[in-house]
This record gives structure tokens, sequence and C-alpha cells, in this order.
């Protein structure tokens, strides 16, 4: 029975801190969830996850009292049903550039009357067994949690019109995507970002939507937060590489380094 925590401890003005995990292995999924964090990302976007991944990687997280969260490939809604339906309690959504890209999201993920998700006895719905459907729907539309990527130039230039739209949670700014759409690919600190990044952040906070960023360092973390944001995220692969590589430098005389 879906009950949302992260999308609760937002409601309430609380930072929430998420990590994507792009694998399908559900034991190192549980074991994850077991360091504390608010929610996880199943990356079916850039990860080689399918839609029947899903439905292990959330019971991975239920378990341990963490919100499984599903990034779909696509805004299809076909995808995002499926995500849904295997568990989890809410989706990433990926270039998403306009109100009515929005808007199309937020019908997928919401029943009736607020969108056009089909309903049946799936595992979301505890296969019927736990609450009459009915009582699921209502349920469902309030728990389920919609993020929307803001990662090209034109979010940025539309992004009023993406804080208006009713139903989306968190707007979720994608560094790297942003900067590549901007034409200063990788390079965070570049003018034209900061102005982006501004931009964004000016008409999100205090919208009464939350803003989400992608902060692979804690600094940058901690200086989203302090301008606002209350949807943190890192990933998998940023948190192993630099504790990795300075474990095995400690480790290696010059010596010993590949290619000596």
């Amino acid at each position: 029975m879906i009950h949302n925590t992260t999308k609760q401890r937002l409601q309430e003005g609380q930072t929430v801190v998420g990590c994507f995990y792009p694998y399908a292995d559900a034991n190192l999924a549980e074991y994850l969830a077991l360091l504390g964090w608010d929610f996880l990302v199943f990356d079916g976007e850039h990860g080689p996850l399918e839609a029947s991944d899903f439905h292990d990687l959330s019971r991975a997280a239920e378990v341990r009292g963490v919100t499984p969260i599903a990034r779909v490939a696509t805004n299809q809604t076909h995808l995002i049903l499926r995500a849904l339906d295997s568990g989890a309690h809410g989706v990433h959504v990926p270039w998403v550039n306009s109100a009515e890209e929005a808007e199309a999201v937020v019908r997928a993920v919401k029943y009736q009357p607020k969108g056009i998700r089909g309903l049946a006895g799936v595992r979301a719905a505890d296969w019927g067994f736990t609450e009459p459907l009915a009582d699921y729907v209502v349920r469902a539309n309030r728990e389920t949690l919609v993020v929307v990527h803001v990662e090209t130039a034109e979010a940025v230039n539309r992004i009023d019109d993406l804080v208006a739209v009713d139903g989306v949670d968190v707007l979720f700014i994608g560094p790297s995507d942003l900067s590549h759409s901007l034409g200063v690919t990788g390079q965070v600190n570049h003018p034209a970002m900061r102005e982006a990044l501004d931009r964004v952040a000016a008409a999100v906070v205090g919208s009464g939507t939350a803003l989400g960023i992608m902060a692979k360092a804690p600094a940058m973390a901690e200086e989203w937060r302090e301008r606002g944001a209350t949807y943190i995220t890192t990933s998998l692969n940023s948190l192993f590489q630099p504790d990795a590589q300075r474990y095995v430098a400690a480790l290696r005389s010059p010596a010993d380094a590949p290619g000596h």
C-alpha cells in the first residue's frame, strides 16, 4: 500500500536526498537503501533497466523504508504506466520542454479524474487485496510523485510555464544535458550555465513546486540546498569513483601503477 514518505517530507518543507541507481541487481539496491537515502531513482533512461526490473528494485527499496522512483526513458504514457504499475512511488521524466509536455506527464501518472492512467489490479495496488481499487485510485493520485526534468535551453526559456503546471511536484535540473543544450558541454560553471541555473532557481524556489538538482559532489549539494533546492540527488557512480581511486592510489607506489 503506497505511502510516499519522500513526497510527504517535501510537502513539509524538508530536504530529501536520493541516489540514481542504473543496475538491475536488487541485492545491491537493497544494500544502497540501507545507507540512509530518502529515495532511490532507478534509471531506465541512461541505464539498461527494463520495465520488469522495476518490480524487484521497488521491493528492495520498500523493504528498507526508502521511496522507489523510476526514471523512464522518454515522456511516453505506456512507459510511465508500466513503471508505476511495478510499484514505483513516482517517476522522473526527462526532456520535458513545455507546459503541454508537463501536463502530459501528469495525465500519464494520475488516474481519473486527474489523468488517464490505466487501472488494473497490479503490484502497485497490492493486486487488489488490501483495499478496494476505488480507494487505491484516490491514494495513488495523492501519493505518486511527479518529477519533470529541466535540461534544455527550451525548458529554461519556458520555466515560468512549467512552474504553473498543476500536479508537477519537482522541477529537476539536469546539469549535464543542460550544459550540452546550451553549447557549453560539461562546463557547469560557464556564464551561460550560471545564468540558466539562476533563472530556473528564481522561478521555482518559493513557487510551491520543489526545486531538484543532480549534485555529484557534496559541495555542490550543499550549495544548492542553500539556494533553496529541497530534492537533491547524486549517482552511485559519482559516489564510488573518487573513493575507489583514492583507496587504490593510497596503496600503490608509482612503480606499481599500470604501464610501469
